[in-house]
């Protein structure tokens, strides 16, 4: 038994955040993967386009996301909708120098619901090659000028700019999202592998605070549970001062002498109307307000657990009910102030 419990709190503690450290890893991996697939930085930081002729040297070398500053646009008369929803109005400008007329879609706030001409804007858009919404636009202007569909493709760009397409704050809350998401995903792998490296660290040694100094009490702990345990389940142990949990739910630590009151409840497991087991739960209350909770429990390991905890601290409430509630309230108080704050809105309504 004492070869077998030498350092178990340790052990198991390093284990549980060897274990946890698998998912920051598999996310961070995943975000790196987003980072490189996904638009972002153009996105956030656009090419400057200083001519619209050029869209179709810029789409050939990828560079679709642009920032521009266009003069004399006219609006066609012509709207892009998707899902029944006004998303763009079509603008046309005509480059005199390369005899060629270029289509600029904009979106509803930039051109106030299509302006008849607007001198001069600056907008962000995504550089488009020529899709049935184009070509549809195409054929209407052709009906409108009286010229051929060949006709007026060789007039104008296959491609055209758009401004809906480039989702700007879609780009900019996405970078947001991933970089607050990955800065937490780094911080659970530090403190990961700092609990690993000083158990003492880690949050179940963390609660001794209220009690003492962690180190030397999770020391005291492991001695006595590596000499002698006075009671052991398959997940819960009692040592001569401590109670402690190490289970696949979580591991908790706590002087018996702290303990203010014990008791069990009842869970029936069942699947649809067919009821196939009961677990019992032991929940636990230190002083300092530290709840300790042991699901999936039998009963009898339960109930020889709580034997022993009144045998050896005579002070502990046992059993719920609502006597001992108020007695643990008058003890501890309400770190909430649930109860005044119901009352002040009972008073104010």
């Amino acid at each position: 038994m004492q070869e077998n419990y030498e350092h178990y709190i340790s052990r198991n503690i390093k284990a549980l955040y060897r274990k946890r450290l698998a998912g920051p890893i598999l996310y961070l991996l995943f975000t790196a993967i987003l980072w490189t697939c996904l638009p972002i930085h153009p996105v956030l930081s656009p090419t400057m386009l200083t001519s619209v002729s050029d869209m179709q040297n810029f789409h050939k070398h990828g560079e679709v996301y642009v920032s521009s500053s266009i003069k004399d646009l006219k609006f066609t008369g012509y709207t892009k909708t998707r899902f029944g929803k006004t998303i763009g109005y079509y603008y046309y400008l005509y480059n005199t120098d390369k005899n060629e007329c270029c289509i600029v879609l904009l979106s509803p706030t930039t051109c106030e619901q299509g302006l008849p001409q607007i001198d001069e804007i600056f907008i962000r858009g995504k550089i488009l090659y020529t899709d049935a919404h184009h070509q549809t636009l195409l054929s209407n202007l052709s009906e409108d000028l009286d010229w051929t569909t060949l006709g007026i493709r060789t007039k104008v760009s296959s491609y055209y700019l758009s401004e809906p397409d480039f989702r700007y704050f879609e780009g900019l809350l996405l970078v947001v999202v991933l970089a607050a998401s990955s800065t937490f995903a780094l911080i659970s792998i530090i403190l990961s592998i700092l609990y690993i490296l000083r158990p003492d660290f880690s949050p179940p040694c963390r609660v001794l605070r209220a009690f003492g100094r962690p180190k030397e009490l999770l020391a005291l702990a492991e001695e006595e549970l590596a000499t002698l345990p006075q009671l052991a389940t398959e997940d819960m142990f009692i040592t001569e001062h401590f109670f402690i949990e190490i289970s696949r739910y979580g591991i908790a630590l706590v002087p018996i002498q702290e303990i203010i009151w014990i008791y069990k409840h009842s869970t029936l497991h069942k699947l649809f109307w067919y009821h196939f087991s009961i677990s019992y739960t032991l929940s636990i209350t230190a002083n300092n307000h530290i709840y300790i909770h042991c699901p999936k429990n039998i009963k009898s390991d339960i109930d020889g657990i709580i034997d022993y905890l009144s045998e050896a601290n005579h002070d502990i409430l046992v059993g719920f009910n609502e006597a001992n509630r108020r007695k643990i309230q008058a003890i501890q108080g309400d770190p909430f102030h649930f109860e005044r704050l119901i009352a002040l809105l009972k008073k104010r309504i």
